[in-house]
């Protein structure tokens, strides 16, 4: 399993130079808000979608100050550095179908943006116990080899039952594979990842959420895919390639960060929010720290929507702060450990369907980029651990983490613990926003305050708790500052529902859990 990295790239002798970008203040033809000139759009968060904004209105030549709270730009998006080693929190593809998402990134980043093979391979336990990969996408020689004719009869058989049997009601995600895969094949590689992900059992995950999320993934269509491959992105959550920035995706928004301020605009570090004063439908301060204000002609804020309510003075309306005090999140955390000897695997990432081990999944960051690794003799690996703030894995001390991860990867014979560099752990809060069934009614009473506001405008994940990814957020931003300076009334809310993407066609806003669980999270204060 081990990789020869002799003939890889290392930063010291293949990088070329980066050419210096011609950055053009193109200002926009009439300005719908003419203070805009005057006071400064005030950008709340350093990621994506807070980056893109900022970046979009410095092109205008606009004035633009960026207000992130932690001393390095990026969000859940950066990426982590120790000792000349990068790493990539989650595992960022760019991958569009949004054309004018595309473009940007290709602008901001231009010959340092790398095509890279996609990767990824299913880590699971034969019936015997025998830990094996299997690709993904799925590849008819190779599910023939690694399954072999015993555990082939075992899913075909499996799944010839489940097809001919009758359904009953289906109401959970159990039941809901099972009838349509089988069995069999239900244990062996939907079970044990999807409880890792979500943090219950799958007995306790609803049926149309699954319905939604493996839509034109079938036994039957994974099985062409398999053998006649995936022409045209058909089967959709495959893809064969990606775009990705040589060092990392902190590269692009620290990139987005320079071309910012060379174009005049403002990014600044260590400034968190802790008010958003408001006079009627405008917003007037924004307050950072105890003695910092800001005025702004407009805001642009991706801070989450929790957070957003729980700062405004003065106080939305009490259906309005309740409304905020339900919004729930799934958390994550990455162990990143640096090996010494060959790559573990090639793949970008392998997903674990191993329920003796807690990771779910692994990245190899040389095989994002070769230059995310400065040192051919060492390996480089993100174990994703998928928890909710406050519990017991998120609450465990760094090197304790640090010493599970190299024992899951000794238990999954990939690791041995003598091979162990050095680790670091990050925690990524508010990872994945949850859509749980009141999550509808949630979001229409606090927009039903924030549609009343003339010059405030939520974009982003977080900032919208929607499940979106970067080129979505990339796009709420897009269109918030059209709305600002262009006047027109683009709804923020429906980008991520009528937008394209790699993994699924249409995101949902199907809630995975029948009874939604109580985090330690919901307790906090919305205002920190």
């Amino acid at each position: 399993m081990a990789q020869d990295n002799s003939n890889l790239p290392t930063p010291s002798d293949d990088a070329p130079a980066a050419k210096r970008k011609e950055l053009l203040v193109q200002p926009p033809p009439k300005l719908a808000r003419p203070d805009m000139r005057e006071k400064p759009t005030v950008v709340l968060g350093g990621g994506p979608a807070g980056l893109t904004a900022a970046y979009l209105l410095a092109k205008m030549g606009l004035p633009v100050v960026v207000l992130e709270a932690e001393d390095q730009v990026g969000g859940i998006a950066k990426t982590a550095v120790r000792e000349g080693y990068r790493f990539d929190l989650g595992g960022h593809r760019f991958f569009t179908k949004a054309k004018e998402v595309e473009t940007l990134w290709h602008e901001i980043m231009a010959e340092e943006f790398l095509t890279r093979p996609r990767m990824s391979r299913i880590y699971w336990r034969d019936s015997r116990g025998h830990g094996k990969f299997l690709d993904y996408p799925l590849r008819g020689p190779d599910v023939m080899k690694k399954l072999g004719p015993i555990d082939l009869t075992k899913a075909l058989v499996s799944y010839l039952w489940a097809a001919v049997k009758p359904k009953g009601k289906e109401e959970t995600f159990e039941e809901w594979v099972s009838n349509r895969f089988g069995r069999w094949l239900f244990n062996q590689f939907f079970k044990s990842y999807t409880e890792k992900v979500w943090g219950v059992p799958t007995s306790e995950i609803r049926a149309d959420w699954a319905a939604q999320r493996i839509k034109n993934l079938s036994f039957f269509t994974a099985a062409y895919s398999a053998f006649f491959g995936n022409k045209g992105n058909k089967v959709t959550s495959l893809i064969d390639s990606f775009n990705y920035p040589r060092y990392g995706p902190g590269q692009m928004w620290e990139t987005m960060t320079e071309d910012i301020r060379s174009l005049g605009g403002q990014v600044l570090l260590n400034k968190p929010v802790t008010k958003l004063e408001f006079d009627g439908d405008r917003i007037v301060k924004v307050h950072v720290g105890d003695d910092e204000v800001y005025e702004p002609s407009a805001v642009i804020s991706s801070l989450p929507l929790r957070n957003a309510v729980g700062m405004a003075q003065p106080h939305p309306r009490g259906e309005v702060i309740t409304a905020a005090r339900g919004l729930r999140y799934r958390d994550f955390l990455t162990v990143s450990l640096v090996l010494d000897g060959e790559d573990l695997f090639p793949d970008n990432w392998i997903y674990i369907h191993d329920p003796n081990v807690t990771v779910g999944r692994i990245q190899n960051f040389r095989s994002w980029s070769p230059w995310m690794v400065p040192d051919p003799t060492k390996a480089c690996v993100g174990l994703e651990f998928f928890c909710f703030a406050g519990d017991e894995l998120w609450e465990m001390e760094d090197e304790k983490l640090v010493q599970l991860g190299i024992r899951e990867l000794e238990q999954l014979g990939l690791a041995r613990p003598d091979a162990l560099e050095f680790g670091f752990v990050t925690r990524v809060p508010k990872a994945y926003p949850i859509y749980d069934e009141e999550y509808a009614d949630r979001v229409k009473t606090i927009r039903s305050w924030l549609d009343g506001l003339d010059n405030y405008i939520q974009v982003g994940r977080n900032g919208l708790h929607r499940y979106n990814n970067s080129d979505h957020s990339a796009l709420t931003a897009m269109r918030a500052v059209d709305n600002l300076v262009l006047g027109t009334d683009h709804d923020i809310w429906e980008v991520n529902a009528e937008s394209v993407y790699h993994e699924e066609e249409k995101q949902d806003e199907q809630q995975p859990y029948i009874q939604p669980p109580e985090t330690e999270s919901m307790k906090e204060p919305l205002a920190r």
